[in-house]
This record gives structure tokens, C-alpha cells and sequence, in this order.
């Protein structure tokens, strides 16, 4: 069965930047909608970045212009690179792929 594996997570300072990592076990991504979502402390999942194949991206409003998500299909690797990071993008981030969960991965902006 294929599993989605997040890293790259952790504690940073408001205006940092971090980089996730979603690693498959298996050959989905090239043929996949890949997408990343996130859970705020006392929040419901909400939506963050989604890659479908042929290269489209679509972001939520409140991370557009400053998070990218990329994938490389080679490696079965997606990413989310997180710039200007704010307080309220604190939150358990989720790669997601159909409907394959990552198991998450805690993301803390803090001084």
C-alpha cells in the first residue's frame, strides 16, 4: 500500500522560511493531484497548495506569494516551500494524494 512520509517540519521564526518534504513508497505522483492542506490548533483541515499533472498549481488565499509547491515525479517527492512565514501558519501540515493521507507534520512560527 502507498504511503505519504512528511519532513521538515519545526519550530521557526516569523519571517523565516522552511521547506517540506512528502515522500511516496510508491509510483503515484506522476499520474496524481498531489496537494498539501493543513490543521490550525482548535481549526478544521483547511485547503494550502494543490499540483495537478501537466504543471497547474492552485494556493489559498491566505499563503499566495509566499508558499510553492513543487513535485518531482522522478523521486515520487512533493514539496512546499514556506517563505515570510506568519504566526497563523501554525498548524499540522498533511500531503495528500487522492485519498492517501501523510500522517502530518507540525509546523510552529513563534519568537
Amino acid at each position: 500500500q502507498v504511503q505519504l512520509v512528511e519532513s521538515g517540519g519545526g519550530l521557526v521564526q516569523p519571517g523565516g522560511s522552511l521547506r517540506l518534504s512528502c515522500a511516496a513508497s510508491g509510483s503515484i505522483f506522476s499520474s496524481n493531484v498531489l496537494g498539501w492542506y493543513r490543521q490550525p490548533p482548535g481549526k478544521e483541515r483547511e485547503f494550502v497548495a494543490i499540483s495537478i499533472r501537466g504543471g497547474s498549481t492552485n494556493y489559498a488565499d491566505s499563503v499566495k506569494g509566499r508558499f510553492t509547491i513543487s513535485r518531482d515525479n522522478a523521486g515520487n517527492t512533493m514539496y512546499l516551500q514556506m517563505n515570510s512565514l506568519k504566526p497563523e501558519d501554525t498548524a499540522v501540515y498533511y500531503c495528500n494524494s487522492g485519498l492517501i493521507w501523510g500522517k502530518g507534520i507540525q509546523v510552529t512560527v513563534s519568537s
